[in-house]
């Protein structure tokens, strides 16, 4: 069954296991109820989550699932909402699978190496706890904030993002919230619904459903060893029409590509011939690792003519409940996309801006990127030693030493959708390649991130696992 579909399904099969079992009964296993009605581990455990949500039945670690004393009695009658099946169109609904599987928390005792957020061993916890603290005290704080943001978080973003002497001002920075909301943010501002949008093969889930979410048609681009093959673009934006593209030169995710210096030119160069705008997703910048080289800086550095709309995020280096950003963009470009912001959101809550100022400026917020530095080498260390040593039949591709994942391809007539269930059943979580392309694209890959993890011994357990799924999965 399809995840989506089948959820409904599952959450009605489960309510009838509740009524069968009686109050204080336990569930079937979850391996019992996968096998029985083949389903995917994910979507079970979804489904579980609804009715805990509910007060029918409750989670007991080691135990299994049991049925709420009074969840018998609680049970309603079910509303008639058939009829919005017709009010509703379906067609424009962004397929948001990929995103919510990244969004969910695996079941007890499985190992993370999916989730794209810091472990909270990692966030910055103190930091962020003191300058909320900080940030509440300030005259001003829970007053309405300006739509574009407060002027001293877009000056220190405009001096993070384009240096001290370089060609972004704060004026040219709006605050949002969060990576996801700009990008949607700028999607809609400089496009209109059925136009294409040039997008890297493959590419983060979000930028796909963004763009189908704005009504767009993705073109993809594909990458090598050195990033976007950016010999192809000229040829996609004239045969395409598009006017956007959308790309990640550093530490792409899902590949972890950097974008080699010689083609950096050459993107702007195409990009300028087609009159168009790149948007620049920057989300890996404040995730390098302690041994990389001097980082390259970002495109919209050295962009005096607009046609770069930069996107960075406080999120990925803290904390996923930190959903502070700033889009950065010039020219009438700017306006619109302060429009669609507007639209969207009005503004970004000022406690929420005040709270990330005070932690960006603070001595700690340093202190936390070293040790994050640090811990992020060693995590990556360990994944890739612990694949060649455990986990032999998965192919490692170019492993950079920033950002949290790793790509890697499946031994030939895997399936990643298979092989990821199977892991889920021995106990790590890891993403299926094909949610990084559209549909019919490569379905041999996955995704593996270090970030989420508790701990490096975690992460051997994890490798270990995946190895019991990759060979049973062969062997099935």
């Amino acid at each position: 069954m399809d995840n989506d579909s089948s959820l409904a399904v599952v959450v009605g099969r489960l309510r009838a296991e509740v009524t069968a079992a009686g109050s204080g009964g336990r569930l079937p296993s979850s391996r019992t109820l996968v096998r029985r009605w083949g389903v995917s581990p994910v979507t079970l455990s979804r489904a579980v989550t609804v009715l805990t949500a509910e007060g029918l039945v409750s989670s007991r670690p080691g135990s299994g699932v049991f049925v709420s004393d009074r969840a018998l009695r609680r049970r309603v009658a079910q509303a008639d909402v058939s009829w919005q099946d017709s009010a509703l169109d379906d067609h424009r609904r962004p397929k948001t699978t990929a995103m919510l599987g990244m969004l969910s928390t695996p079941p007890d005792g499985v190992v993370d190496l999916s989730v794209g957020y810091l472990h909270e061993s990692l966030q910055p916890s103190k930091a962020l706890a003191d300058a909320m603290g900080r940030a509440g005290r300030r005259p001003g704080t829970w007053t309405r904030s300006p739509a574009e943001g407060i002027p001293e978080l877009r000056a220190w973003f405009a001096a993070d993002i384009g240096g001290r002497e370089g060609p972004i001002s704060a004026n040219d920075v709006l605050i949002s919230s969060g990576g996801q909301t700009a990008l949607v943010t700028a999607l809609r501002a400089l496009t209109e619904p059925g136009q294409a949008v040039l997008v890297e093969a493959p590419t983060y889930p979000g930028t796909l459903a963004a763009a189908e979410a704005a009504g767009l048609r993705c073109v993809p681009v594909p990458l090598d060893v050195d990033g976007l093959r950016v010999e192809l673009l000229a040829e996609a934006f004239a045969s395409s029409s598009a006017r956007v593209l959308v790309c990640q030169p550093l530490f792409q995710n899902p590949t972890g590509a950097v974008l080699a210096p010689a083609r950096r030119a050459r993107l702007m160069d195409a990009v300028r011939a087609a009159g168009a705008f790149v948007i620049e997703d920057d989300f890996t910048r404040r995730l390098v690792h302690d041994d990389a080289p001097d980082l390259p800086q970002p495109l919209a550095a050295d962009d005096p003519d607009g046609h770069v709309v930069h996107i960075r995020s406080l999120t990925k280096p803290t904390s996923p409940s930190l959903r502070v950003s700033a889009v950065t963009a010039r020219g009438p470009a700017y306006a619109r996309l302060r429009d669609s912001h507007v639209v969207n959101s009005f503004f970004v809550p000022r406690p929420m801006q005040e709270a990330a100022l005070e932690l960006m400026t603070s001595p700690s917020y340093a202190t936390h990127l070293r040790r994050l530095a640090a811990a992020l080498r060693d995590r990556r260390e360990t994944l890739t030693q612990s694949l060649v040593d455990r986990c032999p039949h998965l192919t490692v591709h170019a492993v950079r030493p920033g950002g949290y994942h790793v790509w890697t391809s499946l031994p030939d007539g895997l399936r990643d959708d298979l092989v990821v269930a199977e892991a889920l059943r021995q106990g790590v979580s890891v993403s299926p390649g094909r949610n990084f392309y559209l549909p019919g694209g490569p379905t041999g890959h996955l995704r593996l991130s270090y970030a989420g993890t508790a701990s490096v011994d975690e992460i051997v357990r994890g490798a270990e696992r995946l190895d019991a799924a990759v060979r049973a999965s062969a062997e099935a």
